[in-house]
């Protein structure tokens, strides 16, 4: 009895310990969610503006541009994923893996061969496990992204985009992150980022709205040329603030969890070692009733 006593009070000191380390991680990523949250709001207004500014070169203006138009030169794709760096987030980095290994699947049965980059140490570690070769690999930021990485991302698919298809490039490139719904719901989510489709922030005309006409100077072919990869990097920008703020909703709610299923456990324990206590006191006053006995029987 006394050894089982022990271990449950081992077990309390243990699992205590793991709630307040719980505990912490949940204040950390409530303290976070909220700059995290702001972030993503203000960089909406922009990628809204641009994204309905693209609309309205690629709508008037008639001009054939290689970033709207299908490649058929090549059958390569590039994917890229936006995960997690941490753990402790429940699934949310095991879900926007799944999303995407779906993806690769459907890309390859299309007869596509895919090169994936992966934003997110954990996804990163999930692939060099398994032995998938990365064409590109970013890590440290993930739940407070720079637009310096986002630029470098979005520059690195653009590359890959404008390259010949000899030298290595891709007729498509589609993005996997996790779009931030609320506090409670964050959805994994795939766009097609090249060639383009604007269909994301803008607003259809009501019946009382007219679109304003443009005239575009120097020309509608220099306009894009400046604006396209200008919305390519704000749309990455954008999808990596929506997966900051996903992971760190995700942990806060994770840790809650394992906060309370913690203190469940030392509740548990403790009952187990006042049972194992209140055993070993019965046993020890039956032993000293028996010797008792004994000696009034002699």
């Amino acid at each position: 009895m006394g050894g089982s006593q022990r271990v449950y009070r081992q077990r309390i000191r243990s699992t205590r310990s793991l709630s307040k380390m719980f505990r912490a991680q949940e204040l950390i990523a409530a303290s976070r969610i909220g700059k995290a949250r702001d972030r993503m709001m203000h960089a909406l207004p922009y990628s809204r503006a641009i994204t309905r500014a693209v609309s309205a070169v690629a709508s008037h203006s008639h001009v054939t541009h290689h970033y709207l138009s299908e490649r058929k030169d090549t059958d390569r794709v590039a994917v890229l994923l936006i995960a997690s760096d941490r753990g402790m987030a429940g699934a949310y980095s095991a879900t926007v893996i799944r999303e995407t290994e779906r993806l690769l699947g459907r890309l390859g049965e299309a007869g596509k061969q895919v090169d994936l980059y992966v934003s997110g140490r954990r996804a990163i570690a999930y692939y060099q496990f398994r032995g998938r070769e990365l064409a590109g690999q970013w890590q440290s930021e993930s739940d407070s992204p720079s637009t310096e990485v986002a630029e470098e991302i979005a520059d690195t698919l653009l590359a890959a985009f404008d390259s010949p298809a000899d030298s290595g490039g891709v007729s498509e490139v589609h993005v996997v992150y996790t779009h931030f719904v609320n506090m409670v719901t964050q959805r994994p989510q795939i766009i097609r980022m090249l060639p383009m489709e604007i269909v994301e922030g803008v607003t259809e005309p009501g019946e009382s709205e007219v679109l304003p006409l443009y005239e575009f100077e120097p020309s509608a072919e220099q306009v894009l040329d400046e604006l396209l990869p200008r919305y390519v990097r704000a749309r990455i920008f954008s999808s990596m603030l929506q997966a900051a703020a996903s992971e760190l909703a995700s942990r806060q709610r994770a840790m809650h969890t394992a906060t309370e299923n913690a203190e469940d456990l030392i509740r548990t324990y403790t009952r187990l070692a006042n049972q194992a206590r209140q055993g070993e006191i019965t046993q020890e006053i039956s032993e000293i009733v028996s010797g008792a006995d004994a000696l009034a029987a002699s």
